[in-house]
């Protein structure tokens, strides 16, 4: 959990998690993106990225992977 593999992992799948999130609550009303609840869909991103560093830090020692790196173990 002190590590920077950990933290750098943990801001991957933070971001991840709040794209998916913003991307889908937008997408909820399918209203134009000038009409999107920008607000709302932020909000639900912000707190999805939250709960993601929380549930990293509950975990507490799972570095990977994120997308800039390999399985544990994994050759290749």
């Amino acid at each position: 959990m002190f590590t920077r593999a950990f933290w750098k992992a943990t801001g991957e799948r933070a971001v991840r998690t709040a794209a998916g999130v913003l991307v889908a609550s937008l997408g909820l009303d399918k209203v134009g993106i000038v009409d999107a609840p920008w607000a709302d869909g932020l909000s639900l991103a912000a707190g999805s990225a939250v709960m993601t560093v929380l549930i990293a830090l509950a975990v507490g020692n799972a570095d990977g992977p994120g997308l800039t790196e390999d399985v544990k173990g994994r050759k290749g």
